[in-house]
């Protein structure tokens, strides 16, 4: 499975972002879907996941209520809607995917390359 995420910029707080995340290749165990963030000499950590075939959401305290994952089954793309950023909401987002769901790093088979979300003050 090989998974491209894409979307990342450059805004200020109080704007919104989307992200995407195409799926390609032998998706039929990849389960559930996730957005992870890594901020610089920070550990990564989870986002929000999504269950590829219910739909059924789970959000990270830190995002919930500004963030909404969702998913296009007939496309493969998973999408993560970013509103209200904050700085603090700085990081590289990564996409992955696995066959469990879960808020861990370990859990995941799948990962996208990346990409930059920058949030200025």
């Amino acid at each position: 499975v090989q998974l491209q995420a894409s979307g990342g910029g450059l805004v200020q707080a109080g704007d919104r972002l989307s992200l995407s995340c195409a799926a390609a290749g032998r998706t039929s165990s990849m389960f559930f879907m996730a957005w992870f963030r890594q901020a610089p000499g920070k550990e990564r950590e989870f986002v929000a996941r999504i269950s590829w075939g219910d739909g059924i959401e789970r959000y990270a305290d830190s995002v919930k209520g500004r963030f909404t994952i969702s998913r296009d089954a007939a496309k493969n793309t998973a999408y993560l809607q970013m509103n209200i950023l904050k700085p603090e909401d700085t990081a590289v987002y990564y996409c992955a995917g696995g066959p469990v769901p879960s808020t861990l790093v370990s859990a995941y088979e799948y990962w996208g390359q990346g990409t930059q979300v920058t949030v200025s003050s």
